[in-house]
């Protein structure tokens, strides 16, 4: 009587157990792992931009240094080491001396550097902004710094611990000992190079030219050399103009936070599963609600040629499906949400960096111009690149196998006969995502800091040259009227805010001619350079002189 209760409990239990397990293969298959590469490139970036990595790693390297070290000590031969010159020969006491020196010391400096990097860290927020603390955590130098401190100083008494004054065939690891000495060496000489290396650091020239770099990496990863539609020319195009007009899902955040990625191949894989397109409105770095809607998803009508998908077995398909339960357990893993914005391939969050750089810069209580022009020059850089590439394509497709089986049927009479078949598509629409343009990320880093530097001569006039510069990467007359317009912007700035009217008609001229430099037919194989009213005035008196 017993027995059968139990067996159904067990059943029960084995039951829901399979179910979770299928739902976990339906979750996970081994289309979904194809971002496998980018999940685990963003647990790496976590791991890295944590502090206590590379420090945790040193300390249990030293933990594992120590018994290794002195394991060999222990089979090997004395007369040997005392050959050495440089190994450590002494008795008990001495080791245990030096032990005792390495461990203290190393603490101690650990400490100093830890206070150091506390102390820039506080400054660098307060002068180059909190979102450009994560380019100080994430700096390797100064983490291998505290660890290689750390290490040492566990290496040490782990090492201490092992030295024993009564053993007579064992009782010094001079080995060990010699290494340890080694490794304070060495802390010395990755002290000396910390100070350098902090004073370098919070320089805003180098600040900056990190920022950068940052930038340009992010850009390389998103704006291709070749355009990423390959296979767009053999799509039908009223698929991209017409999935509008579907029976369309709104696609909730599954939580608040950052949209930091999205994984593109695990979301073309689930719109194939479901026969629909997923389009992405949001960008990557906006803040979200769980009650937001991001995007949608349109479903195929039955009658659309890609909505029954042909299977091997004979009269069997896919048919569309609306979104459900898995549906929405299989979104939420295509995205990645955090509460902390972070870099993350965004071109925008390393465009803001640098943005926030010079807005800061030109606050009253840091006056500093020169730096904001800086940070002009280093998005000009960043931007001129964007502009010469093919910027990524906001349509993302399935890709079917292309069917090689089509054998030729001819008659007797070697005549060939035209069959009669519909070819399937090479490419399926899937994902549709939203793409900033060129004329958004100028506009959210040169344009906010026009807006700030209203007043600031050295700065409009930065950014009047910035659009000459960018001038020479145009690729379209889109691009052209962005920077017309801005040049607009800018010169309207200067007339609104400058103090003294030689200044607003110094600024206007300078517009005026970077108006005429990119309007003209033959701009990009030109050289700018204005000449102020009063210099050509000088100019020609001296050449009228000379006459």
């Amino acid at each position: 009587m017993d027995k059968q209760p139990k067996n159904g409990w067990l059943k029960s239990l084995l039951l829901t157990l399979m179910h979770r397990l299928k739902q976990f293969a339906q979750l996970w298959s081994l289309q979904t792992l194809l971002d496998l590469p980018d999940r685990l490139k963003n647990l790496w970036q976590q791991l890295i931009g944590s502090y206590w990595f590379i420090p945790s790693a040193c300390v249990l390297a030293g933990i594992l240094l120590a018994p290794i070290l002195v394991t060999i000590d222990e089979h090997f031969d004395r007369e040997t080491v005392r050959e050495l010159s440089f190994a450590f020969t002494g008795d008990d006491e001495a080791a245990r001396a030096i032990m005792t020196t390495i461990a203290g010391a190393v603490l101690g400096v650990a400490g100093t550097t830890f206070s150091i990097t506390i102390a820039v860290l506080s400054m660098a927020s307060s002068q180059f902004g909190p979102r450009l603390l994560r380019n100080f955590l994430t700096d390797t130098p100064n983490q291998f710094v505290l660890g290689a401190f750390i290490g040492t100083f566990s290496y040490s008494l782990l090492v201490l611990k092992a030295i024993h004054k009564y053993d007579v065939a064992f009782g010094v690891p001079q080995l060990a000992v010699t290494f340890g000495i080694i490794m304070a060496i060495i802390c010395a000489l990755l002290l000396v190079y910390f100070v350098q290396h902090m004073v370098h650091a919070i320089q805003a020239s180098h600040v900056i030219e990190g920022a950068s770099n940052e930038a340009i990496k992010n850009i390389h990863y998103w704006y291709k050399d070749r355009c990423d539609i390959n296979y767009q020319r053999n799509v039908v195009h009223q698929d991209i103009e017409q999935f509008h007009t579907w029976s369309a899902t709104p696609i909730y955040a599954p939580s608040s936070g950052y949209l930091q990625q999205i994984y593109l191949k695990s979301l073309v894989t689930l719109s194939q599963d479901y026969a629909g397109v997923v389009q992405i409105k949001a960008n990557l770095g906006d803040f979200v609600t769980d009650r937001n809607i991001i995007g949608y998803f349109y479903q195929r009508p039955a009658n659309h040629p890609d909505s029954r998908q042909q299977t091997n077995t004979p009269k069997l398909a896919i048919v569309p499906r609306a979104p459900d339960s898995l549906f929405w357990q299989r979104f939420a893993g295509c995205i990645r949400i955090e509460q902390r914005l972070s870099h993350s391939n965004d071109i925008a969050y390393s465009l803001g960096q640098m943005t926030e750089i010079a807005v800061r810069a030109l606050s009253p209580g840091i006056n500093d111009p020169k730096t904001a022009v800086n940070c002009v020059q280093s998005l000009t850089s960043c931007l001129s690149i964007m502009m010469r590439r093919q910027p990524p394509s906001p349509y993302h497709f399935y890709i079917k196998n292309p069917d090689k089986s089509m054998p030729d049927k001819t008659t007797s009479d070697n005549s060939i006969i035209e069959k009669v078949s519909h070819k399937p598509r090479d490419a399926i629409l899937a994902v549709v995502t939203h793409t900033p343009k060129i004329s958004d990320f100028i506009d959210t880093s040169l344009g906010e800091i026009r807006r700030y530097a209203t007043a600031d001569l050295m700065v409009l006039k930065a950014l009047c040259q910035a659009m000459v510069d960018l001038n020479y990467a145009k690729v379209n007359n889109a691009q052209q009227q962005t920077l017309l317009h801005e040049l607009t912007l800018i010169e309207r700035a200067g007339q609104d805010n400058l103090s003294y009217q030689a200044l607003v008609d110094d600024l206007s001229a300078m517009c005026a001619q970077a108006k005429q430099f990119i309007l003209s037919d033959n701009d990009q194989h030109q050289y700018f350079a204005y000449v102020a009213k009063f210099d050509a005035h000088i100019h020609q008196a001296l050449q009228t002189q000379s006459r």
